[in-house]
């Protein structure tokens, strides 16, 4: 069996950190290193190491990432086309991925500039 990643720690109750939303499918909670005011990580329940890890059979889950994205920024407030917010997925070192856990990272609360870094 292999090691629990963090987010797997946080899904399974073994290290507190409060949800902002929680479905069957993903859990999301305020990332420790903050890059934007607001700076939520939605994660999956069931592992899958990597976006381009996925498969055929994780479509609902895939799914389910970006549908909690939109509830938790419409709960937020961000939705506003004023306002806005970004999503971000990582997928290997080179481009941030830092737990081998797919998350999407859901940024928002500041103007945030394109290209990104």
């Amino acid at each position: 069996m292999s090691k629990k990643t963090i987010f797997q720690k946080i899904i399974d109750r073994e290290i507190p950190a409060p949800l902002v939303y929680e479905d069957d499918l993903v859990a999301a909670f305020n990332d420790i290193n903050p890059v934007a005011p607001t700076h939520i990580l939605i994660v999956p329940k069931k592992v899958i190491p990597r976006v381009g890890e996925a498969v055929a059979e994780d479509q609902a889950t895939l799914g389910a990432l970006l549908l909690a994205a939109g509830k938790i920024a419409d709960k937020l407030g961000v939705t506003a086309r004023d306002k806005g917010f970004r999503l971000v997925i990582n997928h290997g070192r080179d481009a941030g991925e830092s737990v081998p856990h797919l998350h999407v990272h859901l940024l928002a609360g500041r103007r945030l500039e394109w290209p990104p870094g």
